[in-house]
């Protein structure tokens, strides 16, 4: 069974040691022998990983930039409870929504041999599909890109006085995203938070750093197509942030 858990604590998501207990607690409430486990924490975030069992195993992938996981239930015999297994993880990621994708059976044995119950892809052209926020934006023609991003657990140091960290490193991002400036970054403070805006050549960087809660929100807008996954990684390391989640937009 693979199922889709959706609306995730996104720091749990980046938690690689969190994820492991999770899905080994989950496959023993599902009355699973657990063997062994390995879980790979990405970098800068996302975690892979796997709960062997003697019945075959457990499987995750996660994107704490999108609060979603991807779970891949595979058991040999009818000993493992599914929606008890389904219940544990939903409680432990705390997903708000989740929808069971596809229930089949894998491979059963008959009389010639493997019987193959689930349909063969047949041409890449017409059953696999990939989706990029580059291709979306030059089909569709689109007037413009925008990316929302919001970064958590900020490490940095209070703003000095002339802002010169804050502007540096949002200059480093629109760097990175090949984006030129059109003009100086400005910077204030106002409330305790720093909020800041760079415009651009077609469009601009804005957001606010909020060192108190540790949370950094950042808007990204152009007229030109950029990596909205580099800014969000670029803006993580100079904010020295934990976590990250982004919603991109093609704007039409």
């Amino acid at each position: 069974m693979t199922v889709e858990f959706y609306d995730c604590d996104a720091r749990i998501l980046a938690d690689s040691g969190r994820m492991q207990e999770i899905f080994v607690s989950a496959a023993k409430e599902a009355h699973a022998t657990v063997i062994s486990s390995h879980f790979h924490s990405f970098m800068p975030q996302g975690v892979s990983g796997v709960v062997i069992i003697s019945e075959s195993h457990f499987a995750v992938h996660a994107w704490p930039e999108h609060e979603y996981a991807a779970v891949d239930l595979f058991t040999c015999g009818e000993k493992v409870d599914f929606s008890r297994a389904t219940d544990c993880i939903a409680s432990g990621l705390h997903s708000d929504q989740w929808v069971v994708s596809s229930l089949i059976d894998r491979g059963i044995v008959g009389n010639n041999g493997i019987e193959r119950l689930v349909p063969v892809t047949e041409g890449h052209d017409r059953h696999s599909f990939q989706l990029s926020w580059k291709s979306r934006f030059e089909k569709t023609s689109a007037r413009a890109f925008s990316v929302a991003i919001d970064l958590y657990d900020s490490r940095r140091e209070p703003a000095d006085e002339n802002f010169a960290g804050i502007r540096r490193t949002v200059g480093e991002i629109a760097s990175a995203l090949g984006l030129r400036s059109d003009g100086v970054c400005r910077v204030f403070r106002r409330d305790g938070r720093c909020k800041f805006v760079l415009p651009l050549v077609g469009g601009w960087i804005g957001g606010v750093w909020d060192p108190a809660s540790g949370t950094v929100y950042i808007d990204i807008f152009n007229e030109s197509f950029f990596d909205p996954r580099k800014a969000a990684e670029t803006a993580l390391a100079g904010f020295s942030c934990s976590y990250y989640r982004m919603q991109p937009h093609v704007r039409q």
